[in-house]
């Protein structure tokens, strides 16, 4: 928006010229970002304290996990507070993909928020009920695909596949499932993994980092017809955006390193995994965002092997689901698995950017 209302003094500031360029854009989006989410934190840790509204720990839970009751949570709110405030500035509002993630960011955080509260502020354990938060996030996620199928461009509805180059399949009606189900499969699968102090978070950072990189380059048609990937016009908003995730959740990590200070709640990972789903869908790399956050799709399948083993055989596979609960089961220090969490993410987002030359 800055790019708009500072448009008529550019001849007589030069230096306003920078706002025209992405990169110029992405780098103050993710420190304006951060320093939102740095400085608004404490203000809602203290509120949270003096009213006594915390986390509350299940007593199914990991044993060790007992002394973070009481921890302040909703910190997803100020993470979205963050996030918007650096869209408003620095991307272009006229763009249907900044729309688009503004619509999913929104509704998302209400949603995660309805089940926090009802966590926190009204005691009950098990949140919004399962049902009710499906039907919900099916919603919005069906919302958004009809958006994306009827305004979007010509090749929406194809679906591509990294290692390959110029190799799709054309999904037509079938496309709006599949945003459906990554929307929802992202949103869930980044919850799932929010159980260790700052684990969601930094792994958040690196899938984040990963598509301000690939919707840098799909915005750029140079960039994108020379590593043979889908050029999408007007991608380049989004890698502002996924910087802006990058500095949010920097901001967050500074109180939410172990020992946390504050838990990011349903608001914050429900709609951050809501939202890199569609940075993955916006930028035509769907698939790619199974390799980018593979530690996410690693935590999800082992609750579904759990779940499913267990009903067949009344045997568990992990001593506790999901995967990081099973490694804590096993005497690991929290810091320890959260580091070496972080590392495979890191290699994850090696391998999902590798894939720009393989093809």
């Amino acid at each position: 928006m800055l790019e708009y209302l500072l448009f008529d003094l550019r001849d007589t500031f030069s230096f306003l010229n920078l706002l025209q360029y992405i990169t110029f854009r992405t780098a103050y989006a993710t420190i304006t970002a951060f320093l939102i989410a740095w400085l608004l934190l404490p203000l809602l840790i203290n509120v949270q304290r003096r009213k006594q509204y915390g986390e509350i720990i299940r007593s199914d839970g990991p044993r060790g996990h007992t002394v973070k009751a009481g921890t302040p949570s909703h910190g997803g709110i100020v993470i979205s507070i963050a996030l918007l405030m650096s869209m408003v500035l620095w991307m272009k509002i006229d763009s249907l993909n900044t729309w688009l993630c503004v619509i999913v960011l929104i509704s998302f955080t209400i949603l995660g928020f309805i089940d926090d509260y009802i966590k926190i502020h009204l005691k009950n354990k098990k949140g919004l009920h399962a049902k009710a938060k499906l039907f919900g996030q099916f919603i919005i996620g069906t919302i958004i695909a009809i958006m994306l199928v009827r305004f979007g461009q010509e090749n929406t509805t194809y679906l591509y596949f990294p290692f390959f180059k110029n190799s799709y399949v054309d999904l037509g009606f079938w496309y709006i499932p599949l945003v459906v189900l990554m929307i929802m499969s992202s949103s869930n699968a980044v919850n799932i993994t929010d159980g260790l102090d700052g684990l969601a978070t930094g792994l958040i950072i690196f899938v984040a980092v990963g598509f301000a990189v690939l919707a840098y380059i799909s915005g750029r048609i140079d960039f994108s017809e020379y590593l043979s990937i889908p050029f999408i016009p007007q991608a380049g908003e989004l890698a502002v955006l996924a910087a802006a995730i990058v500095g949010a959740c920097a901001g967050f990590l500074w109180y939410n390193c172990h020992p946390a200070k504050i838990m990011m709640g349903d608001s914050g990972s429900m709609s951050l995994g809501a939202l890199i789903s569609t940075l993955a869908i916006i930028t035509k790399h769907e698939l790619l965002l199974i390799i980018l956050g593979g530690v996410f799709v690693l935590e999800t399948v082992s609750v579904i092997i759990q779940v499913g083993h267990y009903k067949l055989k009344k045997k568990r596979v992990f001593l506790m689901a999901p995967l990081h609960h099973h490694y804590e089961e096993k005497g690991l220090k929290e810091t320890t698995i959260v580091i070496r969490f972080w590392i495979i993410g890191i290699f994850f987002l090696i391998l999902a950017l590798s894939t720009l030359k393989i093809r």
